[in-house]
């Protein structure tokens, strides 16, 4: 028989039973499945208490010219404020994926702190009123809200390039605070239209307050997953949640945490 030579093996084709080298690492991830993990991050509060009031003075004017004409309840009494803190929590979530378009839906919870705000101001008028009285009425307001942890549940949409796949979120969120809120309206008026009605003073303080108050609200966002390994990543977020209002209360909420998962 005549001598084989290494030409004469086929030019194209591994051989059967060859060794082929893995795909390089980043290309060829999996992002479906079960995902869970923990994050950490830093993030404001916005909370603007200008109507935190307004219930409270329109229980103490009801059924009065002031309240029917001049409408003191819509007074902005207390300012916008502000504040920073950290938050704390973890993911659960399912995935599944289409060639590079990535679907899923994700639960988590985060513990906070420093999420706490107090405002406190005072407004005074004088008017007239069609009854023939000269009017002056001062409200003073305190508000304080308290914002101890938040849940959400998010739908996410992504694409995968690689090892790295961004995405964005919307979804639900629910959100559990204290509040108190103080409000003392102290009104008087003279009859200057000669309609010879008696005088009027009147001092009263209300006070509302409650823990363990929910609140539900909208959550969007950004992030980026990263993979370290087929089964580990690094994830990146900025969330946004605006909470429905509590008592005249109105929260919203900016974070941006990292954070790190497993996937199988």
């Amino acid at each position: 028989m005549p001598a084989a030579r290494a030409a004469d093996w086929p030019s194209e084709g591994p051989l059967r039973g060859s060794y082929e080298p893995p795909a390089a690492a980043g290309t060829g991830l999996r992002w479906d499945g079960i995902n869970f993990g923990a994050h950490l991050g830093v993030g404001g509060m916005n909370t603007d208490f200008g109507s935190s009031n307004s219930q409270q003075v329109a229980y103490d004017l009801r059924n009065t010219t002031v309240l029917n004409e001049q409408h003191p309840e819509t007074w902005t009494t207390l300012p916008v404020s502000n504040t920073n803190g950290r938050s704390y929590g973890g993911f659960l979530g399912y995935s599944t994926q289409w060639d590079d378009v990535i679907l899923g839906v994700d639960v988590a919870y985060n513990y906070v702190s420093g999420f706490d705000q107090t405002a406190s101001d005072s407004i005074s008028r004088q008017f007239s009123t069609s009854d023939g009285y000269q009017n002056q009425l001062t409200i003073d307001g305190q508000s304080r809200v308290k914002l101890k942890d938040y849940a959400t549940f998010r739908g996410r949409a992504g694409y995968a390039f690689g090892q790295f796949m961004p995405y964005g979120f919307a979804g639900v969120a629910v959100g559990r605070f204290d509040y108190a809120i103080t409000t003392r309206v102290r009104a008087s008026g003279t009859d200057v239209g000669g309609g010879g009605g008696a005088p009027y003073n009147t001092d009263n303080t209300y006070t509302d307050a409650k823990n363990n108050a929910f609140s539900a609200g909208f959550t969007g966002g950004l992030g980026l997953d990263v993979a370290v390994t087929p089964n580990i990543f690094l994830r990146a977020e900025w969330e946004y949640i605006a909470f429905a209002t509590i008592n005249g209360i109105r929260n919203t909420f900016n974070t941006g945490r990292v954070g790190v998962g497993v996937r199988f």
